[in-house]
């Protein structure tokens, strides 16, 4: 095998279908659109939703609930990953959180949950911390600063 000689599989590639060329074609007249219509009209497309008039699903049902838009989205970071991500003695800064993969640079902020236990002295940084989380980074011999955004 050479590279001139590389062909596509057999049927692999069809002919552009060429419709509205006659009737011996199998494809003229209409050109396969059927009989009159919205969509045997030339310009037709169709609209997300849209349901020929009749009123849509999406605003026959009602909305429910309610939507916070300042609501602040925490990237969340366990203790038992720190335990597993950094040596004894380290320093947690949000670079190294994002160097490690434990969270995405410039996604949010980042909390510190208490989920695990920690046994190793941890200097970490990060916008916040759950009240056990902080108690038990400082009862490993470490220490939590919150930096702000």
């Amino acid at each position: 095998m050479e590279l001139h000689t590389l062909r596509p599989a057999p049927g692999a590639k069809k002919p552009r279908k060429r419709v509205g060329r006659g009737p011996g074609s199998g494809h003229g007249k209409t050109a396969g659109r059927g009989h009159k219509g919205q969509k045997s009209r030339s310009g037709y497309a169709r609209r997300f939703g849209f349901e020929g008039g009749q009123m849509p699903l999406v605003r026959q049902i009602p909305k429910r609930g309610f939507v916070n838009i300042f609501r602040v989205e925490y990237q969340l970071v366990h203790l038992k990953d720190l335990e597993h991500a950094f040596e004894d003695g380290a320093s947690v800064t949000l670079e190294s959180l994002a160097s490690a993969g434990l969270i995405r640079p410039r996604k949010g902020p980042v909390k510190v949950l208490a989920d695990g236990d920690l046994s190793k002295k941890l200097n970490v940084q990060a916008h916040r911390f759950s009240k056990s989380a902080q108690a038990k980074i400082e009862a490993a011999g470490g220490s939590c600063e919150v930096v702000s955004s």
